[in-house]
């Protein structure tokens, strides 16, 4: 053993008689378990290994490192075994699997040793902090290793081990990594050869990656023995097995990836030159050159694609076809510019090979690879020119049903490359291109795609017909897929493409034509209820844009032109599911008819709104969850009390009778027992009819008369104003009565305070009526201590700094009339 040099001689072969048979133990290899592997399928095998993985741990768990040992053994021996040759790399996998555990298991153990007694870091750890056990350890595992007759079990074995040459000497990995490079030169079969440079390379640079000069020896032992993979030997042995030479050589790809990425890794740019130029040298290279420009930078490729293209020429297609050289070349560019002078030739060279290509599945997984390429450095003419040679390849004997994932990725990289839609759209064959998308759940896909980089890359509005026709048809087809078992998700997702569509979508100063493409897109997109929803706020801004432009002066163009806009919401809002989109729909469109002095209309959409009320359920759906819908009712009714105020009353229709018609149905609603949200609205309600009664209102729709101009403080408003209040008040004061019972008497007081401050802000406390009751309301909320006292306290302060203000001196009275309750 070289680790071995320096060590006392008799000490070092002082073997004891239980090592001896131990030793001995391991020529007595159990052949059954080997042969119990043979006539196995590929699942049994898999599943098979991983049971000798599992063993082996057992095994080790409960101190048989023997066992252990021999199952590793076994399993190693499994890799000189090429009876089902194209097995040989899964093989390969799993068992250096079983490999890499046995090695962590005889490191760890071995580090245990050393640092028992924590005196020893195993991130610094040096040769002599491992005491004589952990050394004693160490060289009996490789003694036991170098017993093993067999060469493959023998070097995977120790291979897996290397990393321990480190508790024996500083030099010992160094000194092992060669010895171990040439042992691997009597392996005969080329295939097993080649993956066991490939595990040394691995384990080399896990464990000593400084040691590039070792994996470097590696990699020319193993040009040195390519030419055999050519050999009769191997001819024959194909020959028995029924194996074609071109099923036979991509077996080497995964190996020669390996190593070839080991040895560039970090390399310098002379290093790569002198590996490229020794491959150059050596005949039928494909093999090589492929694994070349899978393991090498692509920067380093993409600068000498030219030679390398002078390379693929000359390769001999026997068993490894040049459009899979062309394939891998694309990769690399794909990653790294080539010189901008080759760039075109470089194309044109590969794309002679590819439209050669007769087997639809080679053809499409090197078009898609080299459609990046194309799509990066030129222009949409050669892009056409791609995407109509893959439609006229890929069109017979409907061979695109079988290359969805290809044909989706060319997509993807064409409009991640052309994010200008109208350049887009005028490369001929991109549409006849999406024709080839027969499966509706991969067309949705794709469309999704398009629609995508649209939002993301299209700042400008845009009008362009060819952009909106094409993009009406992408819609179009994302809508049509949905059905009663799309999920809710999913809708969302595409209705959230299509109104990103949408909002971009102008056509300027054209309203009648901006409405129309909203009335088209009305009946595209009928199944997705949040685009109707968009496009009828979509038409209420056009309204108002009309409006803003008109300076609210209209003329009887626009006039119709805004009821065109109404009548296409009044249509539109009735086809939604949701009750609150219904509902906040009516009453936005309202205040734009309003605001576009479009009165009928307006009137129109309250009550609607109004008589919608009425079926709005006790529980709603919100997220998936159900929930009172009690407080968004009594939302949507303060907006709807803030819009009434400046709705001017129909001549044929009397005094305020939109808000008596809403007092109806909010009396006739059917509102939970213990809720006291009907009474809340009723003192919303007295704000209301409190503002209505002023002589000018706090605010106005411009060019619109509210009741204010109309009546002009005409007694006889005033009369039903105040008549309309004390029927609301008395409701109120009947549901306190009703609270005079234990269990509501908190909600008593609580209300009873609400109602005195309504009055307080909007009532007039000169009046003896509404004087007094506001002294009753005030005991009310005090009594039975149920008042909080400071509020009642701050109450108070503010009504005595009101009084001092002019015209408030009524309310010093009151003042005096309003003791505060204390808790004793």
């Amino acid at each position: 053993m070289g680790s071995e040099k320096g060590r006392a001689g008799p000490a070092a072969f002082a073997v004891s008689e239980k090592v001896r048979t131990r030793l001995e133990e391991l020529d007595d290899f159990e052949e059954g378990s080997q042969k119990e592997l043979l006539n196995l399928t590929q699942q049994d095998y898999v599943n098979r290994i991983e049971e000798l993985n599992q063993s082996l741990k057992d095994a080790w768990a409960s101190d048989q490192k023997v066992k252990a040992l021999k199952i590793v053994i076994q399993c190693s021996k499994l890799l000189s075994d090429t009876s089902v040759i194209q097995f040989y790399p899964s093989k390969f996998v799993l068992i250096t699997d079983i490999l890499d555990t046995f090695g962590s298991l005889v490191y760890e153990r071995i580090l245990s040793m050393c640092v028992g007694d924590r005196s020893v870091s195993p991130d610094h750890f040096s040769p002599e902090s491992a005491n004589d056990t952990a050394k004693e350890t160490c060289l009996n595992w490789f003694f036991k290793i170098a017993s093993i007759r067999e060469l493959v079990p023998r070097f995977y074995v120790e291979a897996s081990i290397l990393k321990c040459n480190k508790f024996l000497s500083s030099t010992g990995i160094s000194e092992c990594l060669p010895r171990l490079t040439c042992m691997i030169r009597g392996i005969g079969d080329p295939l097993v050869s080649v993956y066991a440079r490939a595990y040394l390379c691995r384990v080399g640079m896990e464990v000593a990656p400084h040691l590039k000069e070792s994996l470097n020896k590696n990699f020319f032992d193993f040009l040195l023995t390519f030419k055999q993979i050519h050999g009769d030997t191997v001819q024959n042995h194909l020959v028995v097995q029924g194996v074609e030479l071109s099923s036979y050589l991509p077996l080497y790809s995964p190996a020669m990836d390996w190593i070839f990425q080991c040895i560039s890794y970090r390399a310098p740019e002379i290093l790569l030159t002198e590996m490229m130029e020794r491959c150059k040298k050596l005949g039928n290279n494909a093999l090589l050159l492929n694994s070349v420009m899978s393991a090498f930078r692509a920067e380093f490729i993409a600068t000498r694609s030219v030679d390398f293209i002078g390379m693929i020429k000359e390769c001999n297609e026997a068993g490894f076809p040049k459009h899979l050289l062309f394939r891998s070349l694309g990769l690399n560019l794909a990653l790294a510019d080539p010189p901008e002078g080759d760039r075109l030739q470089i194309l044109n060279e590969a794309w002679k090979v590819i439209t050669k290509l007769k087997n639809p599945q080679d053809y499409i997984n090197c078009a898609d690879v080299w459609s990046e390429y194309t799509c990066r450095h030129f222009t949409k003419r050669e892009v056409n020119t791609v995407l109509a040679d893959v439609i006229k390849h890929m069109t017979p004997d409907r061979a695109f049903e079988d290359s969805y994932p290809q044909l989706q990725s060319i997509i993807k990289k064409v409009i991640a490359h052309f994010h200008d839609f109208s350049v887009l759209f005028s490369v001929e064959k991109f549409l006849p291109f999406l024709d080839m998308f027969q499966k509706e759940s991969v067309r949705v896909e794709v469309c999704k795609c398009i629609m995508d980089v649209f939002i993301k890359h299209q700042h400008e509005p845009t009008k362009d017909p060819v952009i909106l026709n094409a993009l009406l048809h992408v819609c179009k087809t994302m809508h049509d897929s949905v059905n009663a078992l799309t999920l809710e998700d999913e809708k969302r997702m595409l209705a959230h493409l299509i109104n990103g569509f949408i909002k971009m979508v102008s056509f300027g100063r054209d309203f009648e034509q901006q409405l129309s493409f909203y009335v088209e897109a009305r009946s595209m997109f009928c199944n997705l209820e949040p685009v109707l929803v968009q496009l009828i706020h979509s038409v209420n801004r056009l309204a108002m844009e009309t409006r803003r432009v008109m300076k609210g002066n209209h003329s009887r163009k626009t006039a119709a032109f805004v009821r065109a806009c109404a009548a296409y919401c009044f249509i539109t809002i009735p086809s939604l599911v949701g009750i609150f989109t219904r509902l906040n729909l009516y009453l936005h469109s309202g205040q734009v008819a309003l605001a576009n002095q479009c009165l009928s209309q307006a009137d129109a959409f309250f009550k609607a709104a109004i008589s919608l009320v009425p079926e709005v359920p006790k529980m709603i759906n919100i997220d998936g969850k159900m929930r009172p819908s009690e407080s968004f009712l009594l939302e949507f009714l303060c907006n709807f009390f803030s819009t009434l105020l400046i709705v001017p009353d129909h001549p044929e229709h009397g005094v305020l009778f939109l808000v008596r018609e809403l007092l109806n149905v909010i009396q006739d609603y059917t509102w939970e027992d213990n809720s006291d949200d009907k009474i809340r609205i009723y003192t919303y309600v007295l704000h209301l009819l409190s503002a209505m009664s002023q002589e000018t209102y706090l605010y106005h729709v411009d060019k619109v008369d509210s009741n204010d101009s109309l009546y002009g403080g005409d007694s006889k408003f005033l009369a039903e104003n105040n008549k309309l209040c004390e029927t609301v008040m008395a409701q109120i004061l009947e549901h306190l009565k009703a609270l005079a019972k234990d269990e509501a008497l908190k909600r008593q007081s609580s209300l009873g305070l609400s109602f005195f401050n309504s009055i307080l802000a909007h009532g007039d406390l000169r009046n003896n009526r509404l004087n007094q009751l506001s002294v009753h309301l005030w005991h009310l909320a005090q009594r039975h201590g149920s008042a909080d006292t400071r509020t009642m306290v701050k109450t108070l302060e503010y009504i005595k700094k009101r009084s001092k203000q002019p015209d408030m001196a009524h309310l010093t009275e009151l003042a005096l009339r309003l003791p505060l309750q204390t808790r004793t």
